[in-house]
């Protein structure tokens, strides 16, 4: 029965936080705060999510962060996705020889 009523209070608070901006937000967001704030919401829980598990999935967190910077570096010089990830697998299989 415990198990039923966590469900249920699941369900009710997952449909609020879908519910409740359509009801409560009817027209265009004219703000220009609050839609630059909401373009970059999906961004900022990708980065709170990847960027610990970056530093944590390897075995040295020296390792990871080495990869992080490096992939940062790539990025911002212009390479693509498969070049940047490559760059970062490299970075972490050299430096956990290393260590």
């Amino acid at each position: 029965m415990r198990i039923l009523t966590y469900i249920v209070i699941m369900i009710i608070v997952t449909n609020l936080i879908r519910v409740v901006p359509i009801i409560l937000i009817r027209g265009r967001i004219r703000n220009r705060f609050l839609r630059s704030f909401l373009y970059y919401v999906p961004y900022v829980t990708l980065a709170v999510m990847t960027f610990p598990a970056i530093i944590e999935a390897t075995q040295s967190p020296l390792a990871g962060i080495l990869a992080l910077l490096m992939g940062i570096i790539a990025a911002i010089c212009g390479l693509g996705l498969f070049p940047v990830a490559a760059i970062c697998c490299i970075v972490v299989f050299v430096t956990e020889l290393i260590i």
